[in-house]
């Protein structure tokens, strides 16, 4: 079994490098899904309250029976439940789905900006922390105006922004933003839906190396130094994803990955997306 790396996050918590994630896998499949990542090895599981298969998950994690600290499991606040009180009992419902005391990390998954709830919101995630309900606190798709606000009107900074990042959005101030201010760089949507495999450079890398251009892709992210969530439903799929450790991209191929930046997205603008 590949080792995979752990980060230590700016609270002292440390996060799997890679993690595997549930976004659009269907409720009725997810518990399947998560066994056959954990059975590959996988620790980290990232599921959402808006994916509605937390329960999915939580009967495959006690399922498994692995021992709690082995485990790191993430979810995130839908934008309908921001807001102080409605956090804290959005929180308690995605545990109780879970089946977990303690979540290890809680995200808010958009900050919505013109609702204008993330700051009290943000003020509930530090008192589920305090409160030991949850091992760290981040976000998820935050600007850096958002998260400069976070940081001028509460007292905890965020752990982790999980935000949209492959080789055709590399989000490189974003990602220069974070590492000034202690932030871990958490990727979704990595392999931007499938778009990039087939890009010449990332084909000839692999070859270079006999791996999948989804193998290089990963890889280039775990050397970027980000956390990374990839998914699928796909036995086969799901092992090869795991399976990115054994190998090292040079400087020169890292350079060539660098020159495939265009800034394109595959989902929303976190600026603009404002669906409670």
């Amino acid at each position: 079994m590949s080792k995979i790396p752990q980060l230590t996050l700016n609270d002292g918590v440390e996060i799997p490098q890679l993690g595997f994630g549930v976004f659009q896998v269907p409720p009725a499949e997810t518990a399947e899904a998560v066994t056959r990542a954990l059975g590959a090895g996988y620790r980290h599981i990232d599921t959402a309250a808006a994916y509605r298969n937390e329960e999915g998950v939580g009967k495959a994690i006690a399922a498994a029976g692995l021992p709690r600290d082995e485990l790191f499991v993430t979810t995130k606040l839908w934008n309908s439940e921001q807001g102080y009180d409605t956090t804290l009992r959005a929180f308690e419902a995605s545990a109780q789905k879970l089946g977990l005391d303690v979540v290890d990390l809680y995200l808010i998954h958009w900050p919505t900006p013109a609702h204008d709830r993330y700051v009290p919101t943000w003020r509930a995630f530090e008192r589920l922390l305090a409160d030991g309900r949850v091992r760290s606190i981040g976000v998820s798709n935050f600007q850096t105006a958002h998260l400069r606000r976070l940081f001028d009107e509460t007292d905890v900074v965020p752990s982790v922004n999980q935000i949209e990042l492959h080789p055709h959005l590399q989000q490189v101030d974003l990602r220069a933003f974070h590492a000034e201010h202690g932030i871990a760089t958490e990727a979704w949507s990595p392999l931007a839906q499938g778009a990039v495999l087939d890009a010449p450079v990332i084909t000839a890398i692999a070859e270079a190396h006999g791996k999948t251009p989804a193998q290089v892709v990963l890889r280039w992210h775990l050397q970027l130094g980000n956390v990374v969530i990839p998914k699928s439903v796909t036995p086969a799929r799901i092992a090869e994803n795991f399976d990115v450790v054994g190998f090292e991209l040079s400087d020169a191929e890292l350079a060539s990955i660098a020159t495939l930046d265009r800034g394109e997205r595959t989902g929303p603008d976190p600026d603009r997306l404002n669906a409670v």
